[in-house]
């Protein structure tokens, strides 16, 4: 399960930490986010070998990017860039099976005070490389408990408290209608 929930200036990410294969818990403490930049962070989901294999290539390139350039992608450039190589990899003959949040904020250069204007932003891509950027988002079986939570109680420019608040009742939701706790 992967989650995102915007607030007010920043962007909640959170995973459960199982590496699984069918139903078998392969391994109980997966990493399962990538630092892309200082003001991004990838966090992915999916079969064992693609998702090390994938996020480590994005997060390499999107580093490349920035001492290549002396500037840092934005988080809509490194969202955009990663669904154009889940794209490609549709085309050839070993598509990676990776579902993605990539979350972060973007400084407002035009504004007044561009060291504190910030914009959240939180990018859903899935393994068929389908974008959307969401005020929240779910991947896996935790999107069909979760989902209509988000839908009811998530509000524009939220705290940090109400958001780890609202992330609570998740996962407590599914403690109580999941199968698999």
């Amino acid at each position: 399960a992967l989650f995102g929930i915007k607030g007010a200036d920043f962007v909640l990410l959170a995973t459960d930490t199982r590496s699984i294969r069918s139903i078998v818990v392969m391994k109980g403490e997966e990493e399962k986010f990538r630092q892309l930049n200082s003001s991004s962070l990838l966090a992915y989901s999916g079969e064992a070998g693609d998702t090390v294999n994938f996020a480590e290539f994005i997060q390499r390139n999107v580093q490349l990017y920035g001492v290549r350039n002396d500037k840092e992608l934005g988080v809509c450039e490194a969202a955009n860039w990663t669904r154009r190589t889940l794209a490609d990899s549709l085309r050839s003959r070993h598509p990676y099976q990776v579902n993605v949040l990539i979350g972060g904020v973007e400084r407002d250069y035009l504004s007044a005070n561009p060291a504190t204007s910030v914009t959240p932003k939180l990018y859903w891509i899935d393994y068929l490389s389908a974008m959307a950027e969401l005020p929240y988002a779910v991947h896996g079986y935790a999107s069909y408990f979760c989902t209509s939570l988000l839908d009811r109680y998530w509000r524009e420019g939220m705290s940090q408290d109400e958001v780890l608040g609202l992330l609570k009742m998740c996962l407590e939701e599914l403690k109580v209608r999941f199968i698999v706790n």
